[in-house]
């Protein structure tokens, strides 16, 4: 099992910055994987960005590519999503997730079998 808690959320203006933070405990070794996914009210989840543990390569979605950085601190085992020039339209629940599975491009949901309980991000225009 892998216990995932976000934190760093809130609320900022168009074009401020966010950190938001997934500290794991549990079983960490076995997930290879880790990402960060976000659900607006009325959409499906999606994946935001992730990163292959063992060699740190990082994958994004292209509505964020250039504005967010997804990295990793293994000695706290924390998991991080630095958030720039945010937009109204990156409003959402921001989840982390573990993935037991090599992926060498962005984390599906599907393949995610442990989540956080989430951290809410507004962008206000």
């Amino acid at each position: 099992q892998v216990q995932l808690v976000e934190s760093g959320g809130g609320s900022v203006q168009t074009g401020g910055s966010l950190t938001l933070s997934c500290a794991a405990s549990g079983n960490t070794a076995s997930s290879y994987c880790m990402g960060w996914f976000r659900q607006a009210p009325g959409k499906e989840r999606e994946g935001v960005a992730s990163i292959y543990v063992g060699t740190g390569a990082t994958y994004y979605a292209d509505s964020v590519k250039g504005r967010f950085t997804i990295s990793q601190d293994n000695a706290k085992r924390t998991l991080y999503l630095q958030m720039n020039s945010l937009k109204p339209e990156d409003t959402a629940m921001y989840y982390c997730a573990a993935s037991p599975f090599y992926s060498w491009q962005l984390l599906r949901v599907s393949e995610c079998s442990y989540w956080g309980q989430g951290t809410q991000v507004t962008v206000t225009s």
